[in-house]
């Protein structure tokens, strides 16, 4: 018995110190600077006894613990070890469970310690460190800036560094030399594409699909020209021509007749994709701005195209006793995008059309050189060796028609000009350059003062001033460049200065000047306003009545989309939602449905807008009794009653699976890889991002797990095999119950019962986005049970949720910490904790509102100070 005691008793502190510190080697702390006393004889009492230098258990030496606080990552061990004894993970409930009177004072001790650090640094040197403007930041100020809201230019930045999953911290926000060569390439660009949409005529053109050799050439494929089985019938009702076919001139039957042109339309039973795209490629946008675009569209309906008999032959697609086309039956969604030259595409908008044709409108901004591509999102995408549609039935599918595109734009635009040239007279040359006069000789300075006044978030230094003036004169005394080329150059200086691209912030409590600048760039995620700046110049916005009514001002504003969709893309990676494909092996069904994968976006964007917008309690991010969907999404998610394309708050059924973040297809598809789901990354997923407790990183020599395709055995299964080991149970107890609850999801967010497999299992029959039969099988049940750390079971999601929401607080404390990092640049320090107490405890009587706690960070000493 005493060898099983002690078997028992070493495993057990062995798992937990995979709490502490799961990558640590056996000399834990370099520095030699001795643990306090009470400290000391805590370890040693306590802990030393398996964490000794003879024989460290996980590698852990507590023996000579050092107490080095100003080393960054000594200091997190030492609130890890705070963290855990607090919480009673350690020591491990094997070796005995410590009274409060036993811990009370080690925690004390160490607490006082690391507060009295992080005071007195923060007093030095401030909560956060100096940082520069990321690459939203950048595009979104520029684009104020100049006066154009078009520019796309995150692109042509490096990636931003990331802590604590923001791109918001000053320590990840290095300036290299590419970088900074990027910065001058971006900021010249941004200034030469604002100028040249200057004196440019605004047109109205209406483009025909019967000339579009993107649309007709795919009439080139002889199986669109002649009957499969009699090559001397010309399907189409007349001979196809040569020209036509080797795509040299558009389709014409016959020349066109004005009254009837109107009439002609193109249409499609496939959706279009990557490689096979058609487009209105008779327009190019000539420069960028805001455009109208209107679509004369409507669905018809093609008899017996296919016969979805998942047979790999293909039926013959025409049916001599039949008309090829009828009157429409369905409503079809068409989503817009704008087409770069090098084929990447960007969403504009979309809309229904109908068996009755109609125009449809959007208002759009355009990039240069882009061209428009209109996608029938919902019907088949005709991938090689495909053999029929899913929308598919034995009367025929639906299809879309579109007779013209028409655009009207470029809207002018004169703002953009006036912010670089002011009122100076320009004209353009005969090859389409412009010419920028001045006429006098103290225009440089004028401009050049007045840019940076804009530019710099707070009053500009003369030494500032004589800096870029001299760039610019330099350049016009050398008589290589023009007046606006020396300006120019002066501008791309100052927009690459450090008085631009970094906030500006000092120890203490910020200036009027710093606290407009982290409230724009917190709420809207670039600079400040005219209204902003102006009590910023007063010193008004030092006085809290005049910052809440500001911070009331901007979440009013429709600019506070920005905040949001850039504090979800981080908080969570919503950025990364295209980064996997379905595989279209199992999962042919959501194999190129961009629809779909836009709507989930859509909908979590939506969904915490709302939360914000209406001062809804954070519960509901852990459970709510509506979500936003369209059609498509509420097909996914087996919600009836919901038609169009449009998004719209939906109310749940009261017994529905779906609500909160959790059951949201955006998040469960970010959670997963595309071919397989995993209850460690989901599980994971949970703890970090909407309960703030981040379990440690697992120990390097551990391998990850592999989930089975082939459907031999479940994830569940294979996990029990891996909690075997010692040092994985400590955190696999905490990580995989939350995952398994929602291993009742696929890769995309689907319901299921059971997982799908290559091998094993029934087969499937159906056919997918992409044209295929399914080949996919149902195999193994999903188990979507479990049994929390702390002994409390559910059998589905529905019952996580519920346990979840017993802690209400706590779903609000991390809904807090987030925004404290996304707001200030600094997540919350050891020292930090009391005032995040205190804002959560301030915000409970509006149920933990999410506005309410926005607003409240607003107004901590956290955000007003640095």
């Amino acid at each position: 018995m005493r060898v099983g005691l002690r078997m028992t008793t070493q495993r057990g502190l062995a798992t937990g110190a995979a709490w502490l510190l799961a990558l640590a080697p056996t000399a834990l702390w370099a520095a030699p600077k001795p643990a306090p006393a009470e400290a000391r004889s805590f370890l040693d009492a306590r802990c030393v006894a398996c964490h000794g230098a003879s024989n460290p258990q996980a590698g852990l030496d507590l023996s000579a613990a050092g107490f080095d606080l100003e080393d960054p990552a000594n200091l997190e061990r030492w609130v890890r070890i705070h963290d855990r004894v607090r919480d009673g993970e350690m020591p491990p409930a094997a070796v005995g469970t410590l009274s409060d009177a036993d811990k009370q004072p080690f925690l004390d001790t160490v607490a006082a310690r690391i507060v009295e650090h992080e005071q007195a640094r923060d007093a030095a040197q401030g909560r956060s460190t100096l940082r520069r403007l990321n690459r939203y930041e950048y595009e979104n100020t520029l684009r104020e800036l100049l006066a154009t809201p078009w520019l796309e230019l995150r692109g042509s930045l490096p990636e931003d560094g990331i802590v604590r999953r923001f791109n918001k911290v000053g320590r990840a926000l290095d300036v290299s030399h590419v970088q900074m060569a990027r910065y001058l390439d971006t900021a010249d660009k941004a200034m030469r594409l604002t100028l040249d949409a200057y004196l440019r005529p605004s047109t109205t053109r209406r483009y025909y699909a019967r000339d579009q050799k993107r649309f007709i050439g795919r009439m080139r494929y002889s199986s669109f020209n002649r009957h499969p089985e009699r090559a001397s019938i010309p399907v189409l009702g007349f001979e196809a021509q040569p020209d036509v076919l080797a795509e040299t001139v558009p389709i014409s039957v016959g020349e066109a007749d004005p009254e009837t042109r109107e009439h002609e339309a193109y249409a499609f039973t496939a959706s279009t994709y990557t490689g096979n795209e058609y487009h209105f490629d008779e327009f190019t946008a000539p420069v960028g701005g805001a455009y109208k675009l209107r679509f004369s569209a409507y669905s018809l309906w093609v008899h017996t195209l296919w016969n979805n008999n998942n047979s790999k032959d293909r039926a013959p697609w025409w049916h001599p006793d039949r008309e090829r086309t009828a009157k429409g039956r369905t409503v079809e969604p068409v989503t817009i995008y704008a087409m770069s030259p090098g084929g990447q595409k960007r969403l504009l908008g979309s809309f229904d059309v109908s068996p009755e044709p109609a125009v449809h409108e959007l208002e759009a901004y355009l990039l240069p050189g882009e061209q428009i591509r209109p996608d029938a999102a919902r019907l088949f995408r005709s991938r090689p060796g495909f053999i029929g549609s899913p929308e598919a039935t034995e009367e025929g599918m639906p299809g879309v028609a579109y007779r013209w595109m028409e655009v009207e734009g470029p809207r002018p635009s004169e703002e953009g000009y006036r912010r670089l040239f002011g009122e100076l007279p320009a004209t353009r040359t005969e090859s389409g350059e412009l010419a920028v006069k001045s006429t006098s000789e103290g225009d440089a300075e004028r401009l050049l003062r007045a840019f940076l006044g804009r530019a710099y978030r707070r009053p500009v230094r003369e030494d500032e001033v004589r800096r870029y003036l001299s760039i610019v004169q330099s350049r016009l005394e050398s008589g290589r460049s023009s007046f606006q080329e020396a300006l120019l150059a002066g501008y791309t200086a100052a927009l690459c200065s450090p008085g631009f691209l970094y906030l500006e912030e000092w120890p203490g409590r910020l200036d009027s000047h710093a606290l407009a600048s982290r409230l724009s760039y917190f709420l809207w995620n670039s600079p400040p306003d005219a209204e902003l700046r102006a009590l910023a110049d007063e010193g008004a916005l030092e006085k809290p009545e005049v910052l809440r009514k500001q911070a009331a001002r901007l979440l009013a504003d429709p600019r506070t989309e920005r905040f949001l969709n850039a504090f979800l893309d981080y908080w969570l990676d919503l950025r990364k939602l295209g980064d996997t494909t379905p595989d279209q092996t199992l999962y042919p069904d959501y194999y190129l449905d961009d629809l779909l994968l836009e709507s989930a976006l859509r909908e979590t964007q939506l969904f915490v807008g709302e939360l914000l917008r209406r001062d809804l309690p954070a519960a509901n991010l852990i459970d709510s009794d509506f979500t936003f969907l369209n059609q498509r999404l509420a097909r996914h998610y087996g919600v009836p009653g919901v038609n169009g394309v449009a998004m719209r708050a939906v109310e749940l059924p009261a017994d529905s699976v779906r609500g909160g973040l959790l059951t949201q297809a955006g998040v469960l598809k970010i959670t997963a890889n595309g071919t397989t789901t995993s209850p460690v990354l989901r599980g994971t997923w949970i703890l970090e991002r909407l309960l703030g407790q981040p379990p440690p990183p697992p120990p390097p020599a551990i391998p990850a797990i592999e989930p089975d395709t082939r459907g031999a055995t479940t994830i569940r299964e294979q996990l029990e095999k891996h909690r075997s080991t010692a040092s994985c149970a400590v955190c696999h107890r905490k990580i995989d119950p939350p995952g398994f609850a929602l291993e009742a999801f696929d890769v995309l967010g689907g319901f299921r019962g059971r997982y799908r497999s290559t091998e094993e299992g029934e087969p499937v029959e159906g056919i997918g986005k992409n044209g295929h039969v399914f080949t996919f099988r149902a195999s193994q049940p999903v188990d979507a049970s479990g049994e929390l750390d702390d002994g409390r079971r559910f059998d589905d999601v529905r019952g996580l949720k519920e346990l979840l929401l017993d802690d209400e607080r706590q779903i609000a404390r991390n809904l807090v910490e987030q925004l404290i990092v996304y707001a200030t640049g600094e997540p919350a320090s050891f020292a930090d904790r009391a005032e995040v107490e205190r804002l959560v405890s301030s915000v409970e009587p509006s149920g933990y509102g999410v506005r309410s706690i926005v607003s409240a960070v607003v107004e901590s000493e956290l955000f007003r100070r640095k």
